[in-house]
């Protein structure tokens, strides 16, 4: 069968590079991109042609891969089914849109949805979105070849939710995957689109100009932070993939030429047999490139940060969220200010080259001394970049439902949204004051990097500058102070949603 596999993208969350950054456009229609790659459609790509069929990808940041593009795709080579991702609530009603776009176009194909959010949302969405005809819940690999084996009879594909007439029908789930490493590695050729490595979320701030690629080495989190739906969609579990396998697919990225890799792992540092192996398999195949990755500071992985490093590690993001332990009681994270300076200050010990931290503020609770003490927490960490977001909560997190059952969310409409904690919670500091506090803060450590840190500054300031126009580095640096907007796109979700 014919195929199309589509990644919807969110617009605010991307940036096609331009000026110093771009270079010249190939005549192949590549470009440059600051995001991360939509790794699902790649993963499930080669899975499709195993099984014999024919797969074309688009990625919608390609200004050539609009919903138009796509239509006139779908006339010409007419997919007998066309698969669209879509990640998280902030790219539902793009996807929505998307989907009433192609439809016309699509007639005689099938389209089906999948994703995260699909996964949390399923029976919602079919009920809103009459143009789609069914949607994957869960992971694809399984379930994809299965539905496209069973285009007349989806009764037979479990995961499936698909519409019989007016009717809705749910058929049984389908099991997590166990064996992850029975998989081919995704595809990272068909895309006529180079991405560039960024800061964490996507902010376009380029850190090198290396061929660039993320992996997936192991899949879920065992935790139950308040504002995290990951552990809801893969049912609280933390599967992995062998180190055997995750060197094979590394070895293949270096002899393709990459030189800087992103381990997408929502919890990499969580075995430590694991973390040696994988180290010891870069560094006995010499493997060229840098890496780096995301995890707790409570992990046992801190006491591989040396390894890491010899490994060529060079990045590792933490989820700090707060600097009060009260504030980090309140999202449960379950982790000390302690362990988060003792984490930090391995990592630099260690070597690694950039530590980030991600900040969340406006959680329950907390107050405008708590927002400042964060800041000052942050500036007294070694770390070399942070973001301070305001705490967003998403449909399927332990606090969604905690708003619902205090009836500030209604589960029944506001299924498709997604609400800063400052602007619908009566017990946080409003957005006004908080965007207010939060230049406060971003001076105060700004002032402490350039008085207390001032190479090391310096040493960051040259990375991007050596990427970035002196126009664009100087918005970057400003924009902390620059007054928001007070709407859900003002800024990026929390780092929960990646």
């Amino acid at each position: 069968m014919n195929v199309f596999l589509v990644y919807i993208r969110d617009e605010d969350f991307y940036s096609v590079l331009s000026g110093k950054s771009r270079g010249s456009k190939h005549d192949d229609g590549r470009i440059k991109v600051t995001a991360m790659p939509p790794l699902g459609i790649q993963t499930l790509a080669p899975v499709l042609r195993q099984h014999g069929h024919r797969v074309r990808l688009f990625d919608t940041c390609h200004p050539q891969m609009k919903s138009s593009h796509v239509a006139e795709a779908i006339k010409e080579e007419k997919p007998d089914v066309i698969g669209i991702s879509i990640l998280s609530t902030t790219t539902y009603l793009t996807a929505k849109k998307f989907v009433q776009d192609i439809r016309a176009a699509a007639s005689h194909s099938a389209i089906i949805l999948g994703g995260p959010f699909v996964t949390m949302n399923a029976k919602n969405i079919l009920q809103d979105c009459p143009e789609a005809d069914c949607l994957a819940i869960g992971e694809g690999e399984e379930l994809l070849p299965d539905y496209l084996n069973n285009l007349n009879n989806p009764g037979a594909v479990a995961g499936l939710i698909w519409r019989k007439g007016t009717e809705i029908i749910i058929n049984p789930p389908r099991p997590l995957i166990q064996n992850l490493d029975k998989y081919p590695y995704p595809d990272r050729t068909s895309l006529p689109i180079d991405y560039i490595e960024s800061l964490p979320l996507d902010i376009p701030a380029v850190l090198s100009m290396d061929k660039f690629c993320t992996i997936q080495t192991s899949r879920g989190c065992p935790f139950s932070c308040v504002y995290c739906g990951i552990p809801i969609v893969n049912n609280g579990k933390w599967r992995f993939r062998s180190a055997e396998h995750v060197l094979g697919e590394m070895q293949e990225l270096n002899d393709m030429g990459y030189r800087s890799i992103y381990l997408t792992d929502d919890h990499f540092l969580i075995n430590s047999n694991r973390i040696q192996d994988i180290c010891n398999g870069i560094i006995e195949r010499k493997l060229q490139f840098k890496w780096g990755c995301e995890g707790r500071v409570d992990s046992v992985g801190v006491r591989h940060f040396k390894l890491m490093q010899q490994a060529n590690c060079n990045f590792l993001a933490f989820g700090i969220e707060a600097g009060t332990q009260k504030v980090l009681n309140r999202l449960h994270k379950h982790q000390t200010l302690q362990q988060i300076k003792d984490a930090v200050s391995k990592a630099k010990r260690s070597g690694i080259e950039r530590a980030h931290g991600f900040f969340v503020i406006g959680s329950p609770d907390e107050t405008k001394e708590d927002i400042l003490k964060s800041f000052t927490f942050a500036a007294k960490l070694k770390l070399d970049t942070f973001g301070f977001n305001r705490l967003c909560v998403y449909r399927g997190t332990p606090l969604w439902q905690e708003y619902v059952d205090r009836g500030i969310i209604n589960d029944e409409t506001d299924w498709y949204k997604w609400f800063k904690c400052s602007d619908i919670d009566p017990t946080v500091v409003p957005s006004e004051e908080i965007n207010k506090i939060r230049m406060k803060g971003y001076a105060l450590l700004f002032a402490y990097r350039i008085f207390f840190r001032t190479i090391n500054t310096l040493k960051l300031l040259c990375t991007l500058g050596k990427h970035m126009k002196i126009s664009d580095m100087m918005k970057l640096l400003f924009s902390p102070f620059i007054k928001r907007q007070l709407s859900c796109k003002a800024e990026l979700p929390c780092a929960s949603q990646n």
